[in-house]
């Protein structure tokens, strides 16, 4: 098994870094404001004014949206060397989502005219931020696609992979997903149900492929996953 393929990025290794030396990005870090926040604790709700932009440092965030009838939808996981809220914040626009802290999060914010003058002075930095768009832009299409032509199981299976590329961590039993992820995270993750994740986790644990508990997930067959998203 090759560790590139299933351990997440270090943080200098991160999109909106490529190209840009470790002096200066620790100059942009500090044209940031640099806060910590509580787990659970929201950074900001859907609807409201998009003032700041979000890179995180250390630990995630969980962005939702609230359909108009109430029900919520997990749309991504936002990981360390990660930004989230750019396009808002350029746009002078509304936050599209809401976001949460999984687990304590340390975080460095900008808001537009600091975004805009440090684009100015670090040209490269203009660059990522579009790399940035565009690989958020990839993901949403492919998961549209497999919501709309993939069995749910397969949904599943690819989330799980996903996740795991992103926030993976090898023990001894296979790859941990390094944050508390429940099965409702991963029904709502999905937009399936709790039961039908519930079901093909208990499916996956009898084939090896899987050890779940409270909100922890290791996968031990990712090869297997992989052929099984691929095919059903």
């Amino acid at each position: 098994m090759s560790n590139s393929l299933f351990y997440p990025v270090t943080f200098h290794q991160a999109v909106l870094f490529t190209g840009i030396t470790g002096k200066d990005q620790a100059d942009i870090l500090a044209m940031g404001r640099r806060r910590v926040f509580n787990s659970g604790e929201t950074l900001f709700h859907q609807g409201d004014r998009a003032i700041f932009c979000y890179l995180v440092l250390k630990n995630r965030l969980k962005l939702s949206l609230l359909h108009e009838e109430g029900k919520e939808a997990l749309l991504r996981y936002i990981n360390p060397g990660e930004i989230t809220a750019a396009v808002a914040v350029f746009r002078e626009k509304n936050y599209p989502v809401t976001a949460v802290t999984v687990g304590p999060a340390e975080t460095v914010l900008w808001d537009r005219n600091t975004m805009l003058q440090a684009m100015h002075v670090y040209p490269a930095l203009s660059i990522n931020f579009l790399q940035v768009v565009i690989d958020r832009l990839d993901d949403i299409q492919s998961r549209y696609l497999e919501l709309q032509t993939e069995r749910v199981e397969q949904r599943v299976a690819r989330a799980l992979l996903r996740i795991m590329k992103q926030s993976g961590r090898r023990v001894d039993e296979g790859i941990l997903i390094d944050f508390r992820l429940s099965r409702k995270d991963l029904s709502d993750y999905t937009g399936t149900t709790l039961y039908t994740v519930s079901r093909t986790l208990s499916s996956w644990e009898k084939r090896g492929w899987v050890r779940s508990g409270r909100e922890r997930i290791i996968v031990v067959d990712p090869h297997a996953l992989v052929s099984f998203a691929e095919t059903g």
